[in-house]
């Protein structure tokens, strides 16, 4: 949070993180969901991406038109948030997460990724078949997904060449509509 949050000009009121201590996880997940509709939807949403391809804790499986909710982490998700802890034992199976259909519903979406063991994940995100079992791959249906990635994290693209190009002309349009 302080990572990103104390170095934009975001207004504090406008960042909207799920409450993992909430009391009544039901309750908190509605109304959640209602405060999202209230305010007019979300402006964008940013996320990473797991090893195994999920978005926000939407782990493979999780349905494409899920809503905020409490989910159980699978075991690698488990293992990989364990650097955030003391010990592996000390973190939660479960966690709050907005659900890919949540995710989905806002106005733009920006996905950060990097390193080599990102790798396999990024190339079902952008080459592979829309999938539950790739939550991440949902995003194919999005019309505005942005999808900033290192050369490790991109390093399983196929068409890598074609997407460097494509980023290449599109810098030069927005560069010319400046002038």
């Amino acid at each position: 949070f302080e990572n990103l949050f104390n170095h934009v000009n975001v207004d504090p009121k406008k960042i909207h993180i799920p409450d993992g201590l909430a009391k009544d996880v039901e309750a908190f997940c509605k109304k959640y969901e209602e405060e999202i509709k209230k305010a007019g939807g979300i402006d964008l949403q940013i996320l990473g991406i797991g090893r195994d391809g999920h978005i926000a804790f939407n782990e493979p499986g999780s349905s494409l038109a899920s809503r905020t909710r409490l989910v159980a982490l699978a075991e690698e998700t488990i293992k990989d948030n364990a650097r955030f802890f003391e010990k592996e034992e000390d973190v939660p199976r479960y966690a709050l997460s907005m659900g890919v259909g949540t995710i989905l519903e806002a106005k733009k979406i920006l996905l950060l990724a990097s390193g080599e063991s990102k790798a396999d994940a990024v190339a079902a995100l952008i080459e592979g078949p829309v999938t539950s079992q790739v939550t991440a791959s949902a995003l194919q249906l999005h019309p505005d997904v942005t999808v900033i990635i290192d050369e490790a994290a991109a390093s399983k693209l196929k068409r890598k060449s074609y997407y460097k190009f494509v980023d290449k002309m599109y810098r030069m349009l927005e560069e010319k509509k400046s002038l």
